[in-house]
C-alpha cells in the first residue's frame, strides 16, 4: 500500500522514526510520499528522505496557512530555487492550496501563491498535491484559471459535487483516517465516485483513523483506511490495496513504486 500524504520528517517522530517506518513496512506499506510545508521543513524533509530512500518520495511546494504578507516573498522563492536546483528529487507539487477555515484574512494572497504553484507544477510536469479547507469554490475558480493541472485532493472533505468536479478536473481524491470516524458520512460521497478515483494517505500525524483518535497518526495505519473502503465499496483488502496503489502510480510516476 501507498500513504500518498505524510509528514513523518515531523519533530515528534524525531525519536521513533526507524520504528515508525518499521512498523508501516511490517504492515504493508512500502512508500510514503512526504508533503512539504514551508522553508522550516525542507531541510528536515530531506533528511528523513535521505535516510530511507527507498520508502519516501517527496513533495515541495508552500502550504496555505504558511502564507502570510510579510515573508510570502521569500517562501515562494525558497520553493522555486528548490524546483530549479533539485527537481529530480521531487514527484509532485505540495502541499499547496487554500485554506479559509481559521481566517479568509489572507484569500487574495493564498490565491497568488497557489496559482503561482500551479504555474510550476505545469512548467516542471508535475502533479500537485491539493489542501482546501472551507475553501472549494476558490481552489476550483484558480484551477480553472491555471489550468492543466492534475493530482489528488488531499484529506478530501468536500460534498459529492466537489467530488465529481474534482475527478472532471483530473484529480483523484485522497482518503485518510476521517473515513472511519464515526459521522463523517464520507463513505456516502465516495461510492458514488468509484474506488478508482481515490487514493489512501495518512496526514502523518495528523487525523488518525479510529480506534487511534487522539493519538499519533502513522503509516501503519493506512491499512485500516484500506479496509474501511473495501467495506464501503463490498470488495477486499486486496482490491483496494491494488487498485488504490494503481491510481498512486498513475498520478506519481517519478515516485518510484
Amino acid at each position: 500500500m501507498v500513504d500518498t500524504h505524510s509528514h513523518i520528517f515531523d519533530p515528534v517522530f524525531d525519536d521513533d522514526r526507524m520504528q515508525v517506518i518499521q512498523r508501516a513496512l511490517d504492515n504493508n506499506v512500502t512508500k510514503v510520499l512526504l508533503a512539504n510545508v514551508d522553508s522550516s521543513t525542507i531541510e528536515q524533509m530531506y533528511a528523513t528522505a535521505e535516510q530511507y530512500p527507498m520508502f519516501c518520495a517527496m513533495a515541495m511546494g508552500l502550504h496555505p496557512t504558511s502564507v502570510v504578507p510579510e515573508t510570502m516573498a521569500q517562501e515562494l522563492q525558497r520553493v522555486q530555487d528548490e524546483l530549479e536546483k533539485h527537481r529530480e528529487k521531487f514527484c509532485a507539487v505540495g502541499e499547496i492550496g487554500i485554506d479559509l477555515y481559521w481566517d479568509a484574512t489572507y484569500l487574495k494572497q493564498q490565491q497568488m501563491v497557489f496559482e503561482t504553484q500551479l504555474d510550476w507544477a505545469k512548467y516542471y510536469d508535475l502533479p500537485v498535491l491539493i489542501h482546501t479547507r472551507k475553501a472549494y469554490a476558490e481552489t476550483f475558480q484558480s484551477l480553472q484559471r491555471v489550468g492543466g493541472n492534475r493530482g489528488v485532493m488531499h484529506c478530501f472533505g468536500g460534498g459529492i459535487e466537489e467530488a465529481k468536479k474534482s475527478v472532471a478536473l483530473g484529480f483523484c481524491l485522497g482518503v485518510g483516517g476521517v473515513l472511519t470516524y464515526k459521522n463523517s458520512h464520507l463513505d456516502e460521497i465516495l461510492r458514488p465516485i468509484g474506488l478508482n478515483h481515490l487514493v489512501l494517505e495518512t496526514d502523518a500525524p495528523y487525523l488518525p483513523p479510529t480506534p487511534h483518535r487522539g493519538k499519533r497518526n502513522e503509516p501503519q495505519y493506512v491499512p485500516l483506511v484500506a479496509q474501511k473502503l473495501a467495506e464501503v465499496f463490498n470488495t477486499t483488502l486486496e482490491e483496494v490495496d491494488r487498485t488504490t496503489t494503481a491510481t498512486a502510480r498513475d498520478y506519481f510516476p517519478l515516485a518510484l513504486f
